[in-house]
């Protein structure tokens, strides 16, 4: 009887859907138990050894056998097998898959012509999403990655930043600063909005911009903010000036900023250097835009302010942005500040699959 069922020999197909089925995180026992038998008996083993792992008699092995015979995987529950949209066999899902997994399809209509020309197959654009959520892919964006991001100044970054903070003094303070250039544009994004209408966002035709300086501190919330024509070192000194102005008691107010050419600028050098500072600038790495977190507001800004929303005037946007600011920021910071934070880490490319 044993050397019967070393015979046993599934086909490629049948092999790779019978493991599938046993990797399966809610799969019946009793199927479990027929599809991990018959793998069993596919690997060599004889069928005393197949019964005594699964703890089953030698005459429900028997039955088994004769009925996979006839009723193929559909023994083992997988009914729509073959016969699922597209027809598909596993070998050619497996190809799909290796091949989206070289080359991501940037919609469904690219899945559908890659099957036809490949498989032979017909698919809807519904299908193809349905089939490519089925093998493991998702629709969703890369992350934008700086091309020459430097692992190691990073890592020195976030040591420096640690200790700065670890040793700050009750009468020192930190902030962040970046510029941001919101425009009067509507911007549409995704929502939920009833099946079946047709919903469309109110377009603006003009293009002007606001052109804003802003400093963030992570422990008050405060935000410090200057608006100009263009962000420049003269509006870079303004900025600052009126950090100090705002906070008369600290000692020192250190800065982080960016490698923006007016953070360098000649004519801003005698104004930092004097004795009286109280301001200390540091900068980030370059390339480096996720060790700021006011980066991560201004986001939240355009998530709170532009996204979805329609301004017919200038006037109404510009109030929009600076009430964003000067009311919501300090009132729901409790809601933002999960996102805006120092939770710093070094970012390398080799974690992820570059495209």
């Amino acid at each position: 009887m044993s050397k019967q069922y070393k015979t046993v020999s599934l086909s490629d197909e049948q092999r790779i859907a019978l493991e599938a089925l046993c990797r399966r995180r809610k799969v019946d026992a009793l199927v479990w138990k027929r599809a991990r038998a018959f793998l069993l008996l596919d690997a060599g083993e004889d069928a005393g050894t197949v019964c005594r792992i699964l703890d089953i008699g030698p005459t429900v092995l028997t039955e088994w056998r004769f009925a996979f015979a006839g009723a193929g995987l559909s023994f083992f529950g997988l009914k729509d097998y073959s016969q699922r949209q597209g027809h598909l066999s596993v070998v050619q899902e497996q190809a799909v898959r290796a091949h989206f997994t070289a080359q991501p399809a940037r919609n469904a209509d690219e899945v559908c012509a890659y099957v036809l020309a490949e498989c032979d197959q017909n698919y809807s654009t519904s299908g193809a999403a349905k089939l490519m959520r089925r093998l493991g892919f998702a629709y969703k964006k890369p992350q934008l990655l700086p091309a020459q991001a430097d692992e190691a100044k990073q890592a020195a970054f976030i040591a420096k930043y640690e200790a700065l903070m670890n040793g700050l003094a009750a009468d020192e303070m930190v902030v962040f600063s970046d510029a941001v250039h919101p425009e009067h544009q509507s911007r549409p994004a995704h929502g939920w909005f009833p099946k079946g209408q047709k919903t469309a966002l109110k377009a603006t035709s003009g293009r002007k911009r606001l052109n804003i300086q802003g400093a963030l501190d992570l422990e008050t919330f405060q935000f410090t903010f200057v608006e100009g024509e263009k962000i420049n070192a003269q509006t870079t000194r303004q900025m600052l000036e009126k950090l100090e102005r705002n906070n008369q008691t600290k000692t020192a107010i250190h800065v982080f900023v960016d490698n923006a050419r007016y953070h360098h600028a000649k004519i801003l050098q005698p104004w930092l250097d004097s004795p009286e500072r109280r301001v200390k600038l540091h900068f980030l790495p370059a390339y480096a835009p996720h060790l700021n977190p006011i980066e991560r507001l201004w986001g939240v800004m355009h998530k709170w302010v532009t996204h979805n929303r329609h301004y017919g005037t200038f006037n109404q946007f510009t109030e929009a942005i600076f009430d964003f600011f000067r009311k919501t920021l300090p009132e729901k910071w409790p809601e933002f500040r999960d996102t805006v934070t120092d939770n710093f880490r070094v970012i390398s490319l080799k974690e992820y699959k570059m495209i």
